[in-house]
């Protein structure tokens, strides 16, 4: 352990940490939200410093990030927490536990990025959990990386106050940012959190020229309402984030949320067609098997550009012009 940044003391040995807009307030020997940032003697310490408890190579495309680097292999590491508290996470078994309720692995930073160099990554996603309450971590991590000509990845629900992110922000060359609905009544409901930070977190990426990339999950009864996604789509397009491609993923029953019925396809594929009529020029649909939903095309001549089929990619020779038309197309492709 290694005591946290962003913090202040409340007087005796209560503190409150400023990572995030929970501003948890906690006692001798308490945790905030998160479970990984733990007041010991009047200080807050960051647990999860250095604890991996989950680590392996994944195409970049399951992050998902489909406009940035296509076919790479990514060096994916998580460790124990999340400040949200979402009814349906996947993920739960890691992200809803403290560091030492799960197994580790002790890594530095530098062993990060000298184990991706080892893999044949050339970059470093941190993911799986909540990587931004962690921050220190991920933060050293990617500063490593980078020494090591590494690029790297978030995977985040984006809950974070600005001025941790702000220092973060120059070391990450790519997000996707889990926009859990447009409604900040879903969020509190679904998540325990709130929207107006989120928003603020994509708007400070697209300012420090993160390439971004939005995933909605579609619960139905919960955010399926096309003019809750219309009210998103316009929001992104009103603040330009068209060209930065969504994601509509389907949702299957999973966590605290057994009871409800997998997504319908037609709602994803109608989730699509609004977004596409409200400026959005690259909308994609994860979590089904149907062709052509993971496939890029030109937003001008409507040309395939790349094929996708699962996470096999055939890119053809694109290298972000589309050979019908010149018409260039947003993203990283090299």
């Amino acid at each position: 352990m290694r005591e946290a940044e962003y913090w202040e003391s409340c007087g005796g040995r209560a503190v409150r940490c400023l990572l995030c807009p929970n501003r948890c307030t906690l006692g001798e020997g308490q945790r905030g939200l998160c479970r990984n940032r733990v007041n010991r003697g009047g200080r807050l310490l960051a647990e999860a410093y250095g604890r991996v408890c989950a680590l392996g190579a994944d195409p970049v495309e399951k992050k998902p990030l489909l406009h940035f680097m296509p076919g790479s292999e990514c060096f994916s590491i998580a460790a124990a927490g999340c400040n949200l508290a979402c009814l349906n996470c996947q993920n739960h078994a890691i992200s809803q536990a403290a560091p030492a309720d799960v197994p580790s692995r002790r890594l530095l930073p530098a062993d990060v990025a000298a184990m991706a160099v080892a893999c044949g990554c050339g970059i470093v996603a941190y993911t799986y959990t909540e990587p931004l309450t962690y921050i220190e971590y991920t933060r050293d991590c990617a500063g490593q990386c980078r020494q090591r000509g590494l690029r790297n990845v978030l995977v985040t629900a984006g809950y974070v106050c600005s001025e941790p992110l702000a220092g973060l922000l120059p070391l990450i060359d790519a997000a996707n940012v889990d926009l859990k609905s447009f409604s900040d009544a879903v969020y509190r409901r679904v998540s325990r959190a709130a929207l107006d930070p989120v928003l603020r977190t994509l708007c400070m990426m697209r300012d420090a020229g993160v390439w971004l990339e939005v995933t909605n999950l579609v619960i139905p009864g919960f955010n399926d309402d096309m003019r809750l996604v219309a009210s998103m789509c316009r929001w992104l397009a009103a603040n330009s984030l068209g060209s930065a491609p969504l994601h509509f993923s389907r949702f299957f029953p999973c966590h605290r949320m057994s009871g409800v019925p997998p997504t319908p396809v037609a709602t994803l594929v109608e989730a699509r067609r609004v977004a596409l009529d409200c400026g959005i020029r690259h909308v994609y649909i994860g979590n089904v098997d149907m062709p052509g939903a993971a496939d890029t095309v030109c937003p001008r001549c409507g040309a395939t550009l790349i094929r996708r089929c699962g996470y096999a990619v055939d890119k053809a020779g694109f290298d972000g012009l589309c050979p019908r038309c010149g018409q260039p197309v947003a993203g990283v492709w090299h």
